[in-house]
């Protein structure tokens, strides 16, 4: 199989290329590195298992080229995180829209299978429940930067089904639900990585608003998985799915648990949201998915454990921090 993987110098990009590069089959990963970082493809393309095209996904040409000699493509490419998504609405929304148009119409006009990536962040201010694939959404003020990421993303997902439907195109979309793991960034409000490295620092660790904010981490190998599984199913074409782990966690716990597991003797401070973020930031109560319906289609549920997530960040870190002593 040929893969293409749209941000596969990302966080969830490189774990995917690993994953299918190590099963035998053929990668290439498209980046503009602008989020993305090369050392996190650095093993997969030193052992030839895949190759690095440096470009923006929003380039048509290059897109076309690429999807022409693909079997199946995951587009991972994205502005995100809330922290960027605040700051830089406008940027962010118009380079997510313009990079699905880009990739979905080439994947349209190819025939190419494509698996799209979107976000829980879709289901907006809906929370108390488990949430499913079709349960109305309930999105904030257009004018309040944070949903400018949510309607990007819904966007795209509108795209996938229209193609499909009106076009006969092959395209999924995966829900993914705060996936963690190594090599996540935390430059851009990444609430699991800064933690550990401000508890490996001796820092104190910041947790915004009062912490009783809850979410459901997903490890990011049990998310790869997902997605390759997904990608393989024919069921699958047409259809959305929910991607995470259901097991809620508050922040103020997560941040508990990072210092148990670091050993650290730092402290918890309590930051106001207004000192965290500039203004157009609104803050969730729990957001928990509903995963019966891709358990049911292929048979996956999370395997790894929040604490797994956490041990596999502290490692990546600390093998960060060594290598840059050495250097």
């Amino acid at each position: 199989m040929r893969h293409l993987i749209t941000g596969g110098a990302g966080f969830v990009g490189s774990h995917l290329a690993d994953k299918l590069a190590g099963r035998g089959d053929e990668v290439t990963i498209l980046d503009d590195l602008s989020t993305g970082k090369i050392e996190n493809v650095d093993a997969v393309l030193d052992g030839g298992r895949a190759r690095l095209v440096v470009e923006s996904a929003e380039d048509a040409g290059v897109i076309d080229e690429l999807m022409g000699g693909a079997d199946t493509c995951f587009h991972l490419a994205s502005a995100v995180g809330v922290k960027l998504i605040v700051e830089r609405p406008l940027d962010c929304v118009l380079r997510n829209v313009r990079a699905i148009d880009t990739v979905m119409a080439a994947g349209a006009r190819h025939r190419t299978r494509l698996l799209f990536t979107s976000t829980s962040e879709v289901y907006g201010k809906s929370n108390g429940v488990a949430l499913r694939e079709h349960d109305d959404r309930l999105v904030g003020s257009p004018a309040v930067s944070r949903w400018s990421y949510a309607t990007a993303k819904a966007f795209g997902e509108v795209l996938a089904h229209g193609y499909t439907r009106e076009q006969g195109a092959r395209m999924t979309v995966a829900r993914l639900f705060n996936a963690v793991g190594p090599r996540q960034a935390s430059a851009y409000g990444m609430v699991l990585p800064r933690l550990v490295r401000q508890a490996l620092a001796g820092d104190d660790l910041t947790v915004y608003g009062d912490g009783g904010q809850s979410r459901c981490f997903t490890h990011v190998h049990d998310t790869v998985e997902a997605l390759v599984d997904l990608i393989d199913a024919d069921a699958a074409i047409g259809n959305v799915y929910n991607v995470g782990a259901t097991e809620q966690i508050t922040i103020l716990e997560l941040a508990q648990r990072v210092l148990e597991r670091t050993g650290s003797s730092s402290s918890l401070r309590l930051v106001p949201y207004e000192e965290a973020y500039a203004g157009g930031f609104e803050e969730l109560g729990n957001r928990q998915p509903d995963c019966t319906e891709i358990e049911r289609l292929i048979g996956w549920r999370p395997r790894r454990s929040v604490d797994d997530a956490i041990d596999d960040v502290i490692a990546c870190e600390e093998a960060a921090t060594r290598l840059s002593v050495a250097a």
